[in-house]
């Protein structure tokens, strides 16, 4: 209890944290490896998580005094992934998901209805952070080098644009502040550590999952079989 919360999910997360970045699919994606395919893919997973997390986190913990606290619409991304995605797949990308033309693989699948299910106020609180800086920090990363390798317009990356945070630094700092502000006794905080730990398992997963799926486009790409 003598770190801040902030610190200890940072320090305890950083071994899952690493696992999930290292995933062959994000090292490909990242080292120009794979292909367009395969980040239009991964754009499409994005979608039905934030999907879930945001009607959970809004529809259940808008009000809860552990969660409320770092609830912020500046945040929120289905609506720019929804662009993304009819940039990419068009008006009727809707109809491509129902369909199964856009492939959403089994993790992906599972994230979501863990989230819808098996939703505590101690996990929500952790996918909050995972998700969020995740996209404060190293998304914009992500969003540099997809544009680089793959020639990705930005009319396609509103994901990784935050229009209304515009210096992501002091907002990242000013929510460490809030975590760190929460009062939270030994048990549930040792839950949301556990939580953020599954958090990063989850996302690792369905770059494992993508990984697979996109396996002959990497191929045909000139990437590694």
């Amino acid at each position: 209890m003598d770190q801040p919360l902030s610190l200890a999910l940072r320090t305890e997360t950083a071994s899952s944290h690493e696992d999930a970045e290292g995933s062959a699919f994000i090292e490909q994606l990242m080292g120009g490896l794979a292909c367009r395919p395969a980040f239009v893919a991964l754009v499409a997973q994005q979608l039905v998580i934030y999907r879930a997390l945001e009607e959970v986190l809004w529809g259940e913990y808008a009000d809860h005094p552990l969660v409320a606290p770092v609830l912020d619409h500046k945040l929120d991304r289905v609506a720019a992934l929804e662009q993304d995605m009819a940039f990419f797949a068009g008006e009727d990308f809707e109809v491509k998901l129902a369909s199964g033309e856009i492939h959403i693989v089994g993790a992906t699948a599972d994230y979501a209805t863990s989230l819808r299910s098996g939703h505590t106020p101690e996990a929500m609180l952790a996918h909050h952070y995972v998700r969020y800086l995740g996209d404060l920090s190293g998304g914009q990363v992500i969003a540099r080098m997809v544009q680089r390798h793959y020639g990705i317009d930005p009319t396609g990356l509103n994901f990784y644009h935050f229009a209304e945070i515009p210096k992501p630094k002091p907002y990242k700092d000013r929510y460490r502040e809030t975590l760190d502000g929460l009062d939270v006794d030994a048990g549930t905080r040792r839950r949301i550590l556990d939580a953020a730990i599954d958090s990063f398992e989850l996302n690792r997963r369905v770059f494992a999952d993508l990984g697979v799926a996109r396996e002959p486009e990497h191929a045909a790409a000139g990437g590694p079989a």
